[in-house]
């Protein structure tokens, strides 16, 4: 099932013009939301958040303003069967909403974390980097490769070496007291949950600092996290590279400032 130019569709398959830029150069812009309490509205789902990411890209690119009632409408009706939902934008404005489920293992890796593999080939440094568009293959690539390796996640890094993002969140870092994560300005997505957890630091005393993540600063890093819409906060608890492998707790003290963000929310149905 899937909502495409305002029709929900019963079916898995998508009829495309062999000619359509989507197709021939990924040429589409993208967000993946999670929906709290069946709501839009819900601060967590942060649906104007979302429409704001889409369209810090159509604008720039000069594509067609999608119908944004619409778009809206084909959420509503996705949601109903689906807790997570990825809406992509074609450049002639039309949508293409399609739904899936919760990763099934996301209560065991919020609790004892995951494994990361560093991608330090340049085969996996993202082209348009603060805008998350259907060309997403040199991510989708370090994942695959991260896997190889015994590991769920990848991090991307510069080509100095510098630590960016992984192939699916941002990157949060613990030392000196505090909350760390790279600055937009590195070359990184601007990550809807990223900004939340910003703001909620923010609102706590707990400003969290944007620096370059050089190998000085991560050397310095008492306790490792990623993030994204979806899984929220997953602990990093080993780092693999051409460096001895670095070891991270999965339950530092730290890890309760990020995750007041998701304190005092109704009981969620997904």
């Amino acid at each position: 099932m899937f909502f495409y130019n305002g029709t929900l569709h019963d079916s898995s398959t998508l009829d495309l013009s062999i000619t359509d830029p989507a197709l021939l150069y990924g040429a589409t812009v993208f967000t993946t939301l999670r929906v709290y309490e069946q709501s839009l509205d819900s601060p967590l789902t942060a649906w104007q958040a979302h429409c704001a990411r889409l369209k810090s890209s159509v604008e720039p690119f000069q594509w067609s303003e999608p119908d944004w009632q619409r778009v809206r409408e084909g959420v509503e009706l996705m949601m109903a069967w689906w807790p997570v939902l990825r809406i992509a934008i074609f450049p002639d404005g039309r949508e293409l909403i399609i739904g899936r489920i919760l990763p099934q293992e996301l209560a065991i890796r919020q609790e004892v974390g995951v494994k990361a593999w560093v991608a330090a080939d340049s085969l996996f440094i993202r082209s348009l980097p603060t805008h998350k568009t259907g060309n997403y293959l040199s991510s989708w690539l370090a994942l695959q490769a991260a896997q190889r390796e015994g590991c769920q996640e990848a991090i991307l890094i510069d080509a100095q070496g510098n630590w960016l993002e992984t192939s699916t969140g941002n990157l949060w870092g613990w030392r000196e007291g505090r909350w760390w994560t790279p600055p937009i300005e590195v070359g990184i997505l601007p990550g809807v949950m990223r900004s939340q957890l910003i703001n909620c630091l923010t609102t706590h005393g707990h400003p969290a600092t944007l620096e370059p993540w050089t190998a000085d600063v991560v050397s310095g890093f008492e306790a490792l996290a990623y993030s994204n819409s979806v899984v929220e906060v997953i602990p990093i608890c080993e780092v693999f590279s051409e460096n001895p492998t670095r070891v991270y707790p999965s339950s530092h003290n730290g890890f309760s400032q990020l995750r007041q963000l998701f304190l005092g929310q109704l009981p969620r149905k997904f």
